[in-house]
């Protein structure tokens, strides 16, 4: 690679602690993640000794503040380690970064009991899942329909179902978000006042899997459909109070966006890497690929869109690094943009490849597929620009 694509990774600043960890990030990519990446692909089976080689590094721990055995670095690292694993098996970078936008919440609104009781247990490495989907609730997640009604002082009984959730099946906790059967326009489903949020754990009665999906990119990381029938949990695992999801769901969406963000991040950096890397070698007409001025325009431009749109990357987490937080455009100005440019880049790049670009056994091709869900989930994109051009209409 050339030296400019080394000088294009603008690091913001972090503390020697948090570089060392970065490093060891790298470290493992290279030597453990990387390749293994292409079998679990081709198989489709959850990347265990991924998980496993992660929370050998304590990653989780990185998040989780250290009143509760965690190490309490920056949102700036977390990003960072999330672009690196990413760039090397996107499906490892999604099961990885969920732990982390499943337990923000908690961390941000959680009371003193439910962090001394769950963090620890983030922190040592358990697997999150965070369910909002249905399949009447997609990017408006308004619309949901699972119901959490009251038994008694002490539980909360469960019905409904979600789907397209990752780690669903695997998840040691969820993050599940539903409507309090006591709370809205006469349960209405889409009465905003009744969404609440409530942690579910493993093995509960009443939760089931219901499937794995099948899908055309990120295939070793699992997306389940769950369902809840009569499914009890303790009133303590409620998050905040009944009736306060969704600023707790806006708030966290927030920060998991960007998240998102820099998932799709490495997988454009990934492809623009192993596209550079291949026509600076494959000659047509006697002549590098590279050589071609209608080449040179295209890497020009795709590199332009790649540093700047990495240094939203940043500006966005300093945004939220110092407490800001109506950042709604913001992040969905990044979200749109940094999925918008890895599917971009990924699809120019089996295009260099040529019929090459087509075949398995080239990165590129699983690259293409692993992009595209990217302008999907987390809101698609057609939702994003309209929440980022309806911030311009002045309120009368």
């Amino acid at each position: 690679m050339t030296p400019l694509f080394d000088r294009l990774d603008a690091l913001p600043p972090l503390t020697p602690e948090e570089r060392q960890l970065l490093d060891s990030v790298r470290a493992l990519r290279r030597d453990e993640i990387a390749p293994r990446a292409a079998e679990y692909d081709r198989t489709a089976e959850f990347p265990w000794a991924n998980v496993e080689a992660i929370n050998a590094l304590g990653l989780n721990a990185m998040f989780v503040p250290e009143a509760y055995g965690g190490a309490g670095m920056s949102y700036s690292a977390y990003l960072a380690c999330v672009r690196e694993i990413s760039a090397a098996c996107a499906s490892t970078g999604i099961v990885w970064a969920t732990n982390f936008h499943a337990a923000k919440p908690l961390i941000d609104f959680g009371s003193e009991e439910q962090k001394q009781r769950l963090l620890p247990r983030v922190a040592e490495g358990a697997l999150l899942a965070l369910a909002i989907t249905e399949p009447e609730a997609g990017s408006d997640a308004t619309g949901m329909r699972t119901r959490f009604t009251p038994a008694g002082n002490d539980a909360v009984t469960i019905d409904g179902g979600k789907i397209f959730i990752t780690n669903g099946d695997v998840a040691d906790l969820i993050l599940l978000f539903g409507k309090w059967s006591e709370l809205g326009a006469n349960g209405d489903k889409n009465g905003r006042d009744a969404i609440t949020a409530l942690y579910l754990e493993k093995g509960t009665p009443g939760f089931s899997i219901v499937r794995k999906e099948a899908k055309l990119g990120h295939r070793a990381s699992s997306t389940a459909a769950l369902a809840f029938d009569n499914c009890r949990v303790s009133r303590a695992n409620v998050l905040g109070e009944p009736g306060q999801g969704l600023p707790l769901l806006l708030a966290a969406l927030n920060k998991s966006r960007p998240s998102v963000a820099a998932h799709a991040l490495g997988i454009a950096r990934a492809a623009f890497g192993d596209a550079v890397a291949y026509i600076n070698e494959r000659r047509q007409s006697g002549r590098r690929i590279v050589e071609f001025q209608g080449i040179q325009f295209l890497l020009a431009d795709l590199a332009t869109d790649l540093a700047m749109c990495e240094a939203w990357l940043w500006h966005v987490a300093a945004l939220i690094e110092r407490g800001e937080s109506d950042i709604g455009p913001e992040a969905s100005m990044l979200k749109m943009r940094a999925s918008d440019l890895a599917m971009r880049i990924a699809t120019e790049a089996v295009q260099l490849f040529g019929g090459y670009g087509y075949i398995a056994d080239n990165r590129v091709e699983r690259l293409l597929r692993d992009a595209k869900i990217t302008q999907i989930w987390e809101g698609a994109n057609q939702l994003h620009r309209q929440l980022i051009g309806r911030s311009f209409v002045a309120r009368k």
